[in-house]
């Protein structure tokens, strides 16, 4: 026997289930991404980087940024930034350059060596999208509604830090 609720009354504990759920597919989905990731580069024999280094390079593409702008842009919870890009620049992957504005602020972009680990990683991600929609995994629609709804998510919890304490 099913109990109906009272109009306007949600079902709390269902979407607090289905919540919790969405937060660890997500949490799993990042790390099996590095795992992905780690997994190309050990196939094409690249050894020196890791799979968080790759996604830096990856995420910089051609621009040329500042570490707090890629912590400000939201990526790299968790890891260390500039640990990365000191590591990265060592490595030859990337150039840094102290701004002539903010002395305090160093610019950094991509070397040829980093522009070609990009690359890979976006070989990678083509391929992927292309068999997740050729072995229909998901659809343009799906991937459109996924990326709607998480959006959605981001922006809330944004506006938690920000105006909630």
């Amino acid at each position: 026997m099913s109990m109906e609720l009272p109009i306007g009354q949600v079902d709390r504990k269902g979407f607090m289930t289905g919540y919790l759920e969405a937060l660890a597919l997500v949490e799993r989905l990042h790390r099996l991404l590095l795992d992905v990731i780690k997994d190309e580069f050990e196939r094409v024999g690249v050894l020196e980087i890791n799979a968080v280094q790759a996604l830096l390079l990856f995420n910089i593409g051609d621009n040329e940024v500042t570490a707090g702008e890629l912590k400000s842009r939201g990526y790299y919870q968790g890891s260390n930034v500039s640990y990365n890009l000191k590591k990265l620049v060592e490595l030859d992957y990337m150039h840094h350059q102290r701004c002539e504005i903010d002395r305090r602020s160093v610019r950094v972009r991509l070397t040829p060596r980093g522009r070609e680990i990009r690359d890979i990683v976006a070989g990678l991600f083509s391929r992927h999208a292309e068999g997740l929609e050729g072995k229909d995994v998901i659809s343009r629609d799906g991937i459109a509604d996924i990326t709607a709804s998480l959006k959605r998510v981001e922006r809330y919890w944004s506006d938690q830090i920000r105006y909630i304490y």
